[in-house]
C-alpha cells in the first residue's frame, strides 16, 4: 500500500455509508450547517440517469434472467458484481451459514429495497420486560414516534390507520387498491380472524415535497427515475449537497476509524479503489452508517493504543448480538383464478395488502411455543413479466404450441405466495469477528460469522408454514410448495433477508453495551452510529423506517450537543 495521504482541511462531520442512515444523518446535519465529507464505497450511482426503470428483458442478456450475481433478475438496482461483490469476501466459522448481501453504490440497498415500512411498536422496545428474553431498548416508542413522524413526512409512507395493538399507525399517503389475487386472500384470512389491511410502504400514491407519484411502470426493485419511491440519494443526498455543505466521495472504501492521544476519533482512514491509494481525511465528529456488520467491521479494525480490542469496544461487545430476521415461504394455486379475462394489474410495486402480526393475546395466555411474532407479506397475480416469471405455471402445463398457450393463459396469474417475516431474539452464538488470516483486496481484514437460530425462531418457521396453508386451503386454493421438519421448516439461512442488525447495541450501562442511549459511543463521545448495528431487538417490522427514525433523533442530538459544546466542532 502506497503512503497514507492525509488532506489539510478538517471537516465538521465524516459519515461513513450514504444508505438510509447515512443519508439522514447527512442531510440533518447538512440542514444545520455542518460541513460534511460523507465516505462511500461504491460508485456513483444517479437514479435520473442510471434507473433501468424502463428495459425490457428482451434487451438484455438471457432476457434478463437472475444469476449468481444479480439473483433478483439482470435488471436489479445493483452494480458491477451485483451483491456480493468480487475481491471484498468474507467467512464463515464452522457449522454456521450467514449469507452477507452488500450493495456497493451511493444509495446502498435503499436503491433496490421493498421499501416496506413499519413502525416498532411499544412492545418491541421492551421485549425482555415481556417474555424474560434478548434485551430491552434503552428508549420507548414513545421517544423514538416524533422521529417516525418526521421520516414518514419527508419520505412518504402510504397506509392506512387500523388502531392495532403493537403495529402504530403512522402519517400516511393513500394506500393503493387491492389486486384480484389480493382481494380473495383478504377473505380467506378474515375467515381465520386474520387481519389483512394495506401494505406500508414507502412509495408515493400522490405527488408529496416536490417529487411525483408513481405512474406503475414496473419493479421498483430496479430504481426509480422519478424518484417516487424513498432513495437515499434522491430524498437525503442529492438536496444535502445542494446547501454547499456536503462532499461525497465514491469508491472510498473505509479502513479505520482514526484516533487522537486523547481517545477522540480525528478522522476516518479509506483506500481510495481507483488509484488504490490510502487516504485519511480529517473530522472532529464521526458518523457510522456503513450497515450493521460494516460498520462493526471498521470498529473491530480501528485499533490503537487506547482501544486494543477495536474502538469503543471496552465492553468487548462489538460484534455481538447479530441478527437477522426469520424467514419461511409457503406457494399455493387458486383455482377460482383460472381463465379471468385480461386486466390490468398495474400498481405500485410490490404487495398491496399485508398481515400484521395478530397472536399477542394467545402470547400472553402461553398458548404457542415460541416467543415473539411474524407478519405476512404476499405476492402474486400478473406484475410485469421478468425473464422466469411463468416458469411457476410450468408444471402444471401440457402440449406445446397453441394448445401450451392456451394453457398458459389460463393458468397466468394464479399463483400466490406467502412470506413470513419474523422477529429474532439475540443469542450468545450469533456473532461477527475479524478473521486473523482473511484479508480483501484493498488489504482490510474480512468479516468472520458466527451464526444460530434458537428453537423459538425454528418453531416460528414451523407456525407460518402451518398458517399459510391453512389460508390458502380457506381460500379454495392448493398448496404447491411448502417445507416441513425434514427442512427445519422453510427457515432461510441467517442474513439471506438482508435485515441484519445489532453488532454495537444501544443501552444504559457501558459495560453491558457499545452506545448509549443517543447512538453515541460511551468510550469516544465524538463517535455516533446511525444505521442498524445500534439496535438492541430484531422485531418483524421491517428495519429502513426505524434506521431512518433512529439516525434522525440520532443527527439531532449530535446538533443540540455541538452547541452545547459537549461535542466540538
Amino acid at each position: 500500500m502506497a503512503q497514507t495521504q492525509t488532506a489539510s482541511k478538517t471537516y465538521d462531520v465524516v459519515i461513513v455509508g450514504s444508505g438510509a442512515g447515512g443519508g439522514v444523518a447527512a442531510q440533518v446535519l447538512a440542514n444545520a450547517g455542518a460541513k460534511i465529507c460523507m465516505l462511500e464505497a461504491g460508485d456513483w450511482f444517479d437514479y435520473r440517469k442510471q434507473s433501468t426503470m424502463f428495459e425490457w428483458p428482451y434487451n438484455a442478456p438471457h432476457r434478463a434472467a437472475s444469476s449468481k450475481e444479480k439473483p433478483f433478475g439482470y435488471f436489479d438496482a445493483t452494480l458491477k458484481g451485483g451483491w456480493q461483490v468480487p475481491g471484498e469476501p468474507y467467512t464463515n466459522a464452522p457449522g454456521s451459514d450467514w449469507r452477507w448481501w452488500r450493495a456497493r453504490m451511493l444509495g446502498g440497498r435503499t436503491n433496490h429495497y421493498g421499501r416496506i415500512s413499519l413502525r416498532m411498536g411499544p412492545y418491541d422496545f421492551k421485549p425482555y420486560s415481556r417474555d424474560g428474553k434478548g434485551f430491552d431498548w434503552p428508549i420507548t416508542y414513545e421517544e423514538l414516534a416524533p422521529y417516525y413522524d418526521k421520516a414518514e413526512e419527508l419520505i412518504g409512507i402510504f397506509g392506512s390507520k387500523e388502531g392495532l395493538e403493537n403495529t402504530p399507525d403512522g402519517r400516511f399517503l393513500p394506500p393503493p387498491a387491492p389486486r384480484a389475487y389480493e382481494r380473495i386472500i383478504q377473505m380467506g384470512s378474515t375467515k381465520l380472524k386474520i387481519p389483512c389491511i394495506p401494505s406500508r410502504m414507502a412509495m408515493l400514491t400522490r405527488a408529496h415535497n416536490g417529487r411525483p407519484a408513481c405512474h406503475y411502470c414496473g419493479e421498483c426493485g430496479r430504481s426509480c427515475g422519478i424518484n417516487a419511491n424513498f432513495n437515499s440519494p434522491g430524498v437525503h443526498i442529492f438536496p444535502a449537497m445542494k446547501t454547499g455543505n456536503l462532499e461525497v466521495r465514491a469508491g472510498a472504501m473505509a479502513r479505520e476509524v482514526l484516533v487522537g492521544s486523547d481517545g477522540l476519533a480525528s478522522g476516518v482512514s479509506y483506500v481510495d479503489s481507483k488509484t488504490r491509494q490510502e487516504v485519511a481525511v480529517r473530522t472532529k465528529i464521526v458518523v457510522l452508517a456503513a450497515s450493521c456488520c460494516e460498520t462493526a467491521r471498521i470498529m473491530l479494525n480501528s485499533k490503537s493504543a487506547q482501544f486494543p480490542n477495536g474502538l469503543a469496544n471496552s465492553s468487548g461487545l462489538v460484534g455481538r448480538y447479530l441478527m437477522d430476521t426469520v424467514g419461511s415461504d409457503v406457494g399455493g394455486f387458486l383455482p377460482i383464478l383460472q381463465d379471468l379475462p385480461p386486466q390490468n394489474e398495474d400498481g405500485i410495486g410490490g404487495m398491496h395488502l399485508y398481515m400484521p402480526w395478530w397472536l399477542y393475546q394467545e402470547q400472553r395466555a402461553g398458548k404457542l411455543p415460541f416467543a415473539r411474532g411474524y407478519h405476512i407479506e404476499i405476492g402474486g397475480g400478473r406484475g410485469l413479466p421478468e425473464a422466469g416469471a411463468l416458469s411457476g405455471e410450468a408444471e402444471y402445463l401440457g402440449g406445446y404450441g397453441l394448445e401450451m398457450k392456451r394453457n398458459l393463459r389460463k393458468l397466468y396469474g394464479c399463483e400466490v405466495y406467502f412470506s413470513g417475516r419474523g422477529e429474532m431474539i439475540p443469542n450468545n452464538d450469533s456473532y461477527c469477528e475479524i478473521d486473523p488470516n482473511t484479508v480483501d483486496q484493498w488489504g482490510i481484514p474480512v468479516l468472520r460469522f458466527h451464526f444460530k437460530w434458537s428453537d423459538d425462531e425454528i418453531l416460528q418457521a414451523r407456525h407460518m408454514q402451518e398458517t399459510f396453508q391453512e389460508i390458502i386451503k380457506t381460500c379454495g386454493g392448493e398448496v404447491v410448495s411448502k417445507s416441513d421438519a425434514s427442512d427445519n421448516w422453510g427457515i432461510a439461512p441467517g442474513g439471506m433477508i438482508i435485515h441484519e442488525v445489532g453488532a454495537a447495541r444501544m443501552g444504559a450501562d457501558p459495560k453491558t453495551s457499545v452506545l448509549n442511549r443517543h447512538c453515541q459511543a460511551w468510550d469516544c463521545k465524538n463517535l455516533f452510529v446511525t444505521d442498524a448495528a445500534p439496535f438492541v431487538s430484531n422485531a418483524d417490522k421491517n428495519p429502513t423506517l426505524t434506521i431512518s427514525a433512529l439516525g434522525w433523533r440520532t443527527s439531532e442530538y449530535i446538533v443540540d450537543q455541538v452547541k452545547k459544546l459537549n461535542v466540538k466542532v
